[in-house]
């Protein structure tokens, strides 16, 4: 079979590999659809510290089941059309015995700490398969990517009372705009984009703030009555954008961190102390979170058309990705689309 493979930083290609087998408990897909998730792009910048090379990227997966290990079909079925949940739980380390699989200390994602799904096959188990079958291809690969969103949401406890302020309106932030207006918060889209800002209220901003041309400070300022806003989800990754959500956050307010700043950030640590804070880390998503955002897709109200940006075969991947980099504000989500 076929699979796409990063070599090392900035460097891609086509490779034949063996097709698996399922083992006990596994299914066989046949890959339909693959998004390019921040994580691939830093992995071809060279600036993923979880992943060593070469490594075949994607874990933002559809496909049909071809193939099965004995007994393994207990819930599903050949033919059917499948979503993937990429992570693996140890089942021992704290977070798990805690119940949070999500942020294992030992995961290992699809694509990052081992082999994903940008090839022609892959074996799953099938106690990490959902089925949606009122979404297409497209949209069950667009589930995983839109969870992040979501599952900072849900750690940033974000209700009705809140105002919400996301920073960053990629694919991961139209996620969290997406799952704060989902829970009916006020939410307002912050990047340096006019596209971006546009997808932000088609996903459910009710306002909107052009940083590089206005203050963050004095927009947030006066759309809050000068409080800040309750609840801010950074899912940008840079020093100044995480140092901006603990500054503009309002007192006794919430702070949620998607990813990795990309260099050491420097805080004025009395913000913590004087506003009471809760700091949060965000770590993948969890089944319910699956379950949410596939609820979402299927009322229609999401703007899927608008936020997949860009679509290619696996032979145009490479290009694709190497545009990605040079050009990031062009693109929001790409999906590699399998005959």
């Amino acid at each position: 079979m076929k699979a796409f493979v990063i070599n090392e930083p900035g460097k891609t290609s086509l490779v034949e590999r063996d097709q698996p087998q399922p083992a006990a408990g596994e299914v066989l897909l046949k890959v339909a659809c693959v998004g390019f998730c921040g994580s691939d792009l830093n992995t071809f910048r060279g600036l993923n510290p979880l992943v060593s090379y070469p490594r075949i990227p994607g874990h933002e997966v559809s496909g049909v089941i071809v193939d099965a290990a004995p007994d393994a079909l207990k819930e599903f079925q050949l033919g059917q059309e499948v979503l993937v949940m990429p992570y693996t739980a140890c089942g021992k380390c704290t977070s798990c015995r805690c119940g949070r699989t999500n942020c294992c200390q030992f995961n290992q994602t699809l694509g990052v700490q081992r082999d994903g799904a940008m090839a022609e096959y892959i074996a799953v188990p099938t106690e990490k398969l959902l089925a949606a079958p009122r979404l297409s291809l497209a949209e069950l690969a667009l589930v995983e990517p839109l969870t992040i969103g979501f599952h900072a949401v849900d750690r940033g406890r974000v209700t009705s009372n809140d105002t919400v302020a996301v920073l960053g309106c990629g694919a991961i932030g139209l996620g969290a705009i997406a799952g704060a207006a989902a829970r009916c918060a006020r939410v307002i889209a912050v990047d340096i984009d006019d596209a971006k800002l546009k997808l932000g209220r088609l996903c459910g901003a009710s306002e909107v703030i052009h940083s590089s041309r206005e203050s963050l400070h004095e927009a947030l300022a006066q759309l809050t009555a000068g409080d800040g806003p309750h609840v801010i989800v950074e899912a940008i990754g840079l020093p100044q954008t995480f140092q901006a959500a603990v500054s503009e956050v309002c007192f006794a307010g919430r702070v949620v961190y998607i990813g990795y700043a990309k260099a050491p950030v420097e805080y004025e640590t009395k913000y913590f102390v004087m506003k009471e804070l809760d700091i949060l880390g965000s770590r993948n998503a969890t089944a319910q979170d699956f379950r949410d955002v596939i609820q979402l897709l299927e009322s229609g109200k999401f703007p899927v058309q608008s936020v997949i940006s860009h679509t290619t075969d696996l032979a145009g991947a490479g290009e694709l990705l190497r545009q990605w980099s040079e050009r990031p504000s062009d693109f929001t989500k790409i999906q590699v689309v399998f005959d």
